[in-house]
């Protein structure tokens, strides 16, 4: 009789231990929120890797900086020859008024007993020529009111040596802006003078529609498309550049974003709220890294580049299209290289989980199975 609860304890012990077996078998491949940094990188030690792996230092940020961007097709611009005085210039449909002093006597161009004459509503033809009775066609095209003037007077004066002129033109159709979208009152607007900017008419169009993430101002001349974001052009008054007849305007919400994954706040696609987004930037849009799961000696940022960018040499390029870049946020060489770091559109940033997870678990389940052995 006294070997019969031996027995019965030696089994128990036996179906423990062996739960205990499964248990931590099991531990090994339990749910997580992000993958580990050796399960990521563990292919770059391989012959043929798919991927590079670049580390983010003091040292290798000034290289890394001078990399092709990645994600996006162009960067924002906005020239400095954008901001030219002589932005107005007269252009077919205009209308021009010509006030004519002439002291001569028996002057060809104003009534008799008067000093001035008046020559109204003088429409710029599509050749860009206005019609001076007397004197004939005359170039205006492309021609700034001022410098218009003055070339009208030259001409007058084949006739009327002492002649003055005045003139003052009003827009037409050509000398208008296209005002697209992403305001109170998109329309096509006439340019009342040369000072007339692009602050002026965006404010003529009724500001622009809160409806609009992030807004971006795209202005389309000659051809050419220009890029700057509305909080660039609000915060410095040399952006705000005259507008020239032909322009089309359109405001639009910029696109650009990155994506967030693993043991940060929130695991999300995240729009650019500014020109340019530094990792740790990235990292506080999101909320962060998590305290009881992230491993802040591995951020990951994985980026890829077109074939074109491709280089031997490293600051040129990277060597492979497919890069991850490694960030550890736990000594001051990282942390300053991390305020630097710049995210590109479509860049995802990864934070990894710390394995001391892992050992938490195997650990909380042995001690739940000597608690259990202990009760029995």
């Amino acid at each position: 009789m006294g070997r019969q609860p031996s027995r019965v304890f030696l089994t128990m012990y036996l179906r423990i231990f062996s739960l205990a077996a499964v248990l931590l078998l099991a531990a090994c491949s339990l749910p997580r929120g992000a993958a580990i940094e050796s399960e990521i990188l563990s292919e770059a030690a391989k012959d043929a890797p798919t991927f590079s792996v670049v580390h983010v230092t003091r040292a290798t940020l000034p290289d890394i900086s001078n990399w092709p961007p990645t994600g996006w097709h162009r960067q924002h611009q906005w020239p400095a020859f954008l901001s030219n005085a002589d932005a107005f210039e007269i252009r077919a449909g205009d209308s021009i008024d010509l006030l004519i002093w002439d002291s001569q006597e028996n002057s060809l161009l104003v009534t008799a007993g008067q000093n001035s004459g008046q020559m109204p509503g003088l429409n710029v033809s599509p050749t860009g020529t206005v019609f001076v009775p007397y004197v004939g066609n005359v170039s205006v095209q492309g021609m700034s009111p001022e410098k218009g003037r003055e070339h009208l007077q030259a001409e007058i004066a084949k006739i009327a040596p002492d002649a003055q002129v005045q003139m003052s033109v009003t827009a037409g159709r050509g000398n208008s802006v296209d005002l697209v979208g992403g305001v109170g009152a998109p329309n096509n607007y006439l340019l009342p003078d040369r000072a007339f900017t692009l602050l002026s008419l965006l404010a003529k169009g009724g500001g622009i529609s809160r409806a609009v993430r992030n807004p971006l101002i795209r202005l389309i001349r000659g051809g050419r498309t220009f890029e700057i974001r509305a909080d660039v052009l609000f915060s410095n008054a040399a952006k705000d550049v005259p507008l020239r007849g032909g322009d089309k305007i359109i405001v639009e919400a910029d696109n650009r974003y990155f994506t967030t994954l693993g043991a940060t706040g929130s695991e999300e696609l995240v729009y650019f709220d500014r020109e340019h987004i530094t990792a740790l930037e990235a990292l506080s849009l999101v909320g962060g890294l998590t305290d009881t799961r992230a491993n802040p000696q591995s951020v990951l940022v994985l980026r890829e580049y077109p074939a074109a960018a491709l280089a031997d040499d490293p600051v040129l390029g990277p060597k492979m299209r497919q890069v991850v870049f490694t960030l550890d946020l736990t000594n001051a060489d990282g942390l300053f290289a991390a305020r630097k770091f710049v995210i590109n559109p479509k860049d995802t940033v990864l934070a990894t989980e710390s394995p001391v997870n892992a050992v938490k678990t195997v650990v909380g389940l042995v001690g739940s199975l000597f608690s259990l052995r202990n009760q029995l």
